[in-house]
C-alpha cells in the first residue's frame, strides 16, 4: 500500500509539473506572436504587415511589395533595382505634375537619377476638369515651372488625341480611352505620390494608369462610368470607382511585363495633386513602395496608413468615398491581388 501512495504521488507531481511547463510554453510563444505581428510607427516589423494580420500562408497566392523608409533618390534607386526590372525600348516614367499652385508633388530631385538612369520621358495627360492643365500648351508650362522638363523630356500624350485599349472584363466601359502617344512607348514605369484624393479617396499607382493614362476624353468616360467622352462626373460612386479599374486593368494588360509600379508615401495630404491648394499633410512621411502589382501596391499604401498614429484624417477621407473599393474591385476583374507580402530592403 505503501509503495502505491508513492507511485501515485510521483504521477501526481509529473502532472503537475506538466502543466506548468505548457503553461509557461504558451505564454512565451502567445508573447512571440504577439510582437511578431505588430507593426509600429517606426515600421520595424513591416515585413509583417499583411502576412501576419491575414495569415498568409504557402497555399495562398500573394504578390511582393517591396518597402524602404528611405525617401531619398538613393532610396528610390534602391527601392527600383530590387524590382529587378528591365525596360525594354522606349520608357515611359508616369506621374503627376501637379496642378499649379499646389507643392506636394513628387520632387523632380527626388525623381532625377531614376528618370535619367533608364532615358525616360516624363508623360502625361490634360485634365478634364479645368485648370491649369486641360491644354497641352498650358500643361507643359506648368511641368516647366514644377522643374520637370529640367530632368526630362516631358510628352503630353493626348497632344494629338486618344487610342483606344480594349478593356478585358468590364461592366462599364468596354475600352479605355488614352492619349495616343501612348503607344509610342515600349515600357512603364508608374512613379505615384500616394495620397488621398476628393473624388477617389486615395490616389495611388491604380489611379495612376487609370485616370493618368486616359486623355482628357478618356477621363470623361470613365468619371461618367462609360456613359460619355466630355463633360465631367454623372456615375455613382462605386461605379466611377470601379471604371477606374477597368481602365486601369486596360493599360496593365495592354504593357503585360513592361510595366512596373513605385509609390512614394511623403507629403500625405488628403487631397489630391491635382488640387491647387490641398490640404497641408497632418501625418508623417513613411517611405517608398514597389512592385509588379498595382493593386497589391495600393492596398499596402492604404495599410500603412490604417497602421499609422497620425493617419487619421487620411483615413477618414479614404472611408468616406469607399476608395479601397477600387482594389477590392480590381482583384476581382484580375488586375492584381489583395494579399501581399512586405519585404522589408532597409534589413538586407
Amino acid at each position: 500500500m505503501k509503495k502505491v501512495m508513492i507511485i501515485l504521488a510521483i504521477i501526481a507531481i509529473i502532472i503537475i509539473a506538466n502543466i506548468i511547463i505548457v503553461n509557461v510554453v504558451n505564454r512565451s510563444n502567445n508573447q512571440t506572436a504577439s510582437s511578431n505581428t505588430h507593426v509600429n510607427t517606426n515600421i520595424n516589423n513591416i515585413e509583417n504587415l499583411n502576412q501576419g494580420n491575414q495569415e498568409v500562408a504557402d497555399s495562398v497566392d500573394y504578390s511582393t511589395v517591396y518597402f524602404t523608409s528611405d525617401i531619398s533618390s538613393r532610396g528610390l534607386m534602391n527601392i527600383y533595382n530590387s524590382l529587378q526590372f528591365e525596360p525594354q525600348g522606349n520608357v515611359a516614367v508616369k506621374l503627376s505634375t501637379g496642378e499649379a499652385g499646389g507643392n506636394y508633388y513628387l520632387s523632380p530631385d527626388l525623381i532625377k537619377e531614376l528618370v535619367q538612369s533608364v532615358n525616360g520621358t516624363i508623360v502625361e495627360c490634360n485634365t478634364a476638369y479645368g485648370g491649369s492643365r486641360s491644354s497641352t500648351a498650358a500643361h507643359k508650362r506648368v511641368a516647366e515651372e514644377h522643374g520637370f522638363t529640367r530632368i526630362a523630356n516631358v510628352d503630353i500624350l493626348d497632344e494629338e488625341g486618344s487610342v483606344n485599349l480594349d478593356v478585358p472584363n468590364g461592366k462599364h466601359l468596354e475600352y479605355d480611352m488614352v492619349g495616343s502617344h501612348y503607344q509610342n512607348f515600349d515600357s512603364v514605369i508608374v512613379l505615384s505620390h500616394f495620397k488621398g484624393h476628393a473624388m477617389a479617396g486615395l490616389g495611388g499607382a491604380v489611379k495612376n494608369i487609370s485616370i493618368g493614362f486616359a486623355s482628357s476624353n478618356g477621363k470623361s468616360l470613365i468619371h461618367s462610368a462609360g456613359t460619355r467622352t466630355s463633360g465631367f462626373g454623372g456615375a455613382s460612386q462605386d461605379d466611377f470607382l470601379e471604371s477606374m479599374a477597368e481602365a486601369a486593368s486596360a493599360v496593365a494588360a495592354d504593357k503585360g511585363d513592361n510595366i512596373v509600379y513605385i509609390s512614394v508615401m511623403n507629403n500625405l495630404s488628403v487631397d489630391c495633386d491635382c488640387d491647387s491648394n490641398p490640404a497641408e499633410p497632418d501625418m508623417h512621411d513613411i517611405g517608398i513602395l514597389a512592385s509588379t502589382d498595382p493593386v497589391a501596391l495600393d492596398k499596402a499604401c492604404v495599410d500603412l496608413v490604417y497602421e499609422a498614429e497620425d493617419g487619421e484624417s487620411l483615413v477618414q477621407r479614404m472611408e468616406s468615398r469607399n476608395g479601397v473599393h477600387t482594389l477590392e474591385y480590381g482583384a476581382e476583374i484580375g488586375l492584381g491581388n489583395l494579399n501581399y507580402e512586405i519585404v522589408n530592403i532597409d534589413a538586407r
